[in-house]
């Protein structure tokens, strides 16, 4: 892809954007910098980007900036589906997002992991995996670095492991991973889709490049994986599958069992890893599965998942309160989530909920939360839509932030209790993230009490 005076319009940003622009001017590219926040919003990100001599468009898009470019580039926050954005592509102008650019720009093998939940954790224990192995790999996307910072580091390095949201694949044409891994798919940002089977056709558009040659991991145990993967062109390997499948991952008790062709029957002993929850074994399963579809070894998947301890914000202990134990789950940002976590307790929970409601259904969240969950509390603006659909199942409260749910959790809990923040909602009504919600969360746990 030659950029060299190309009319180039990014619109969004973010790290992605800037990342992109940085990108593109090292290539000569006449560079357009849209974003719909003003200047006191972004005075970080314009100081990242106004030493290139980028020109800026901020506030309300000028339509015109969509119709005078020769190629426009979406940080994944920005939804494709924007009116000035059809009228371009109308016009016979290319709409893509960072990760295609990136692609073109990208010679070593990409392996991909998107899915509904389990996405950050998987990507780092595929990377991790690999560099136990003897690879270099590096890891980024969705995760946290741009796939477009990752261009520039691929001298030396064998792999880059890459996290991809069904944003970022919104807006691909070419790309293609080596290794692509659909974790699950569930309900999640309904407020964007126009409904599920939009949100699954988005997940699947990561394998729809992939022939023969490459590889999918899938979960057999997903139904809605199972239909958007009938028509799959790459190599099938799955995890949640004892038969079938040549290549396969299964979990019995604390046990990961792993099938290829080359290697017959391997088994992974998990039940000392620092990861807890059936979820992070699915997730360890198919992170394993991927590796050895690249010529890994199982005893690097084994050491590397005796050291791995997951991710801030996922399942982490907080601290040990007069006897009750606080958890922060703030990365649970949809209902799904916020099952796999509550499988991982057998001790009465008490649940904080609540924040952004993203459109999906609370409903299954009545059966675990009819197992062991005493109390909810929930805050937010979704409080009132999570009381309506749970008022029959458990007590719940209202209250009207986080120092008021953290303190009434502390007076409803007993020792031998579990506190678990799982919100099942975005943190955008209150918190510029889940990063800053969990933080507050474990900061009013720990503030002013005495230690059991």
């Amino acid at each position: 892809m030659d950029l060299k005076n190309k009319h180039v319009l990014v619109v969004g940003l973010g790290r992605s954007g800037i990342a992109t622009a940085r990108f593109l001017c090292r290539q000569g590219a006449v560079v357009t910098v849209a974003d719909q926040r003003g200047e006191d919003a972004l005075k970080d990100a314009l100081a990242a980007v106004r030493p290139l001599g980028v020109s800026l468009a901020l506030g309300p898009h000028p339509p015109e900036i969509f119709e005078r470019c020769d190629l426009i580039v979406l940080s994944p926050g920005v939804a494709h589906t924007l009116a000035p954005l059809n009228r371009a592509r109308e016009k016979g102008i290319p709409v893509i997002g960072e990760v295609e650019l990136a692609y073109h720009f990208i010679h070593i093998p990409i392996l991909a992991i998107t899915g509904t939940n389990g996405k950050s954790t998987t990507t780092l224990l595929v990377a991790e995996m690999l560099r136990h192995c003897g690879f270099r790999a590096v890891a980024g996307g969705n995760l946290g670095t741009p796939l477009m910072e990752l261009v520039d580091q691929q001298e030396g390095t064998n792999f880059i492991v890459a996290e991809i949201s069904s944003f970022q694949l919104d807006t691909i044409e070419r790309f293609k991973p080596l290794v692509s891994v659909i974790l699950n798919i569930t309900d999640d940002h309904l407020d964007r889709y126009a409904d599920f089977d939009a949100y699954a056709r988005s997940k699947a558009r990561i394998f729809e490049n992939q022939g023969p040659a490459e590889v999918c991991v899938i979960n057999e145990a997903d139904p809605t994986v199972l239909s958007v993967s009938e028509n799959l062109k790459a190599r099938r390997f799955a995890f949640n599958c004892r038969e079938f499948n040549e290549s396969r991952a299964w979990i019995s008790d604390q046990t990961i069992c792993f099938h290829t062709p080359e290697l017959g029957d391997q088994y992974v002993d998990c039940t000392d890893i620092p990861l807890t929850g059936r979820h992070n074994l699915e997730n360890a399963a198919a992170a394993g599965l991927a590796v050895l579809a690249v010529g890994g070894a199982v005893s690097g998947i084994k050491s590397a998942l005796a050291g791995f301890k997951g991710l801030s914000h996922r399942m982490e202990y907080v601290d040990t309160v007069g006897g009750v134990r606080f958890y922060d789950d703030s990365k649970a940002t949809n209902v799904d989530a916020v099952v796999r976590a509550l499988e991982s307790f057998a001790s009465p929970v008490v649940l904080i909920m609540g924040g952004r409601d993203k459109g999906g259904a609370y409903d299954s969240l009545i059966d675990p939360i009819r197992r062991c969950v005493k109390q909810v509390i929930v805050l937010g603006e979704a409080a009132g839509i999570i009381m309506s659909a749970l008022k029959d199942c458990v007590k719940i409260v209202r209250v009207p932030d986080m120092a008021g749910a953290v303190a009434t959790a502390k007076e409803v809990a007993e020792e031998g209790d579990t506190v678990l923040l799982s919100p099942a909602c975005s943190s955008f009504d209150i918190y510029e993230s889940y990063a800053r919600r969990g933080e507050d969360f474990a900061r009013r746990v720990k503030e002013g009490e005495n230690r059991g």
